[in-house]
């Protein structure tokens, strides 16, 4: 008795996808110095004098900037060492990361 077999072929669609970005975002306080400010985003976010002086006055504008954007993870960390910072240093600055749209 013979068994008969029965191939069936699939294909698979694969779709590759980058990791979600996140916004690193300071919040306008009526606290802390615009010198620090600009100190953290060069120190920190790695952002140039000019960049980072830029972001400040739009902090202070607009109520809100970004600091820069990264990967979760990365985002986290230096948001939460923002703060650590800013507290050392007596400083109420809220730092907060947002997932991009």
């Amino acid at each position: 008795m013979a068994r008969e077999q029965t191939r069936t072929k699939s294909k698979t669609k694969s779709e590759i996808l980058f990791p979600n970005r996140y916004n690193v975002i300071v919040l306008n306080d009526d606290f802390t110095p615009m010198e620090f400010v600009i100190q953290l985003l060069v120190e920190i976010f790695n952002r140039t004098l000019e960049e980072a002086k830029n972001i400040t006055i739009e902090i202070h504008e607009d109520g809100r900037g970004i600091a820069g954007t990264y990967s979760h993870e990365i985002a986290e960390q230096k948001t939460s060492e923002s703060v650590m910072i800013s507290r050392h240093n007596g400083h109420p600055l809220k730092i907060i990361t947002e997932k991009m749209q």
